[in-house]
């Protein structure tokens, strides 16, 4: 018997394929057509890219807190300053 994959796609299957789109389209429009779906495909390409490098961009860098000092700097209140003249 002869397994049947419903998922693979066969040469057999590409070449019934091209033949109906051949019929469908004509010669002329072929190459027309081919050109549209290349274009459409690298714009939807970089698109994607561009989502993924914006993902990459607003991930924040983890801090540790464990090693991290703080400084106390000196703030001078103008009311304490003037109570104490």
């Amino acid at each position: 018997m002869v397994e049947v994959h419903l998922n693979a796609v066969t040469p057999f299957a590409v070449i019934i394929i091209a033949i109906v789109a051949l019929l469908i389209f004509g010669p002329k429009k072929l190459p027309e057509l081919g050109r549209a779906v290349g274009t459409t495909l690298r714009e939807f390409k970089k698109g994607t890219k561009g989502l993924i490098d914006d993902e990459d961009d607003t991930k924040k860098p983890v801090i540790d807190h464990k090693n991290t000092t703080v400084q106390q700097a000196e703030v001078k209140d103008s009311n304490n300053e003037e109570n104490a003249k």
